[in-house]
């Protein structure tokens, strides 16, 4: 009876600052706070930064390798641990801090058919210099503007109301009208040929010599 009552629960166990290491590894660490001796002290640190080595040895090819250890020691020991560190100590106040908040794009285009790569294309064009360059790129643009169009649409487009998108797009600084794009029926062949085809021909051939055996 006494030995079920002597049951340490983990619900009853200390908090594990960094779990992956496990509650032996957090014993060493609080054991070595409690040695009184600096040298010792050292020695034991740097045993226990051999064995965490030992543990991770994905983390050999990781740049400045023995450094993240040494961090994932003092955080583990909550800054507490007094030992001579050979590299530079984190303060709890650097590791704690949060991350700036990620910049995501909140573009909603008019035409989202497009995409939002078409608009970044049109403003790259309108900063180029007028010539054949820029003519070139204009009407590659348009020409994507008319694939994507015909992702979405399966039907023919008119030249012209790709036209007066990018028009409308690039701030009336890109006027491609009368000019002539690629048709759609060519770019509604090359897809056809990208889609892969069913290997049905071979299931035919393999069930028609199946036909006329006898079955048992």
């Amino acid at each position: 009876m006494n030995l079920v009552e002597n049951i340490e629960y983990n619900t009853e166990r200390s908090h594990l600052i960094i779990p992956e290491y496990g509650r032996h590894f957090q014993k060493m660490v609080d054991h070595a706070m409690t040695i009184e001796d600096r040298e010792e002290r050292n020695n034991v640190a740097k045993a226990i930064i051999s064995v965490m080595g030992n543990i991770q040895p994905h983390l050999r090819d990781v740049p400045d390798f023995q450094h993240k250890l040494w961090d994932q020691l003092f955080i583990m020991s909550d800054f507490n641990l007094e030992v001579d560190s050979p590299y530079p100590i984190t303060s709890k106040e650097v590791l704690r801090k949060k991350p700036d908040p990620l910049a995501y794009p909140q573009n909603f285009p008019k035409y989202r058919f497009y995409g939002n790569n078409i608009k970044k294309m049109i403003d790259v064009a309108v900063k180029w210099e007028k010539g054949d360059m820029r003519d070139g790129l204009e009407y590659a643009i348009a020409n994507h503007m008319k694939k994507c169009y015909l992702n979405w649409n399966k039907d023919v487009v008119d030249d012209t109301a790709i036209f007066n998108h990018l028009y409308e797009l690039s701030d009336g600084q890109i006027d491609l009208k009368g000019e002539n794009l690629t048709e759609s029926g060519q770019f509604l062949k090359n897809r056809v040929a990208k889609t892969p085809r069913n290997s049905s021909p071979k299931k035919n051939q393999r069930s028609n010599t199946n036909r006329g055996k006898k079955r048992y």
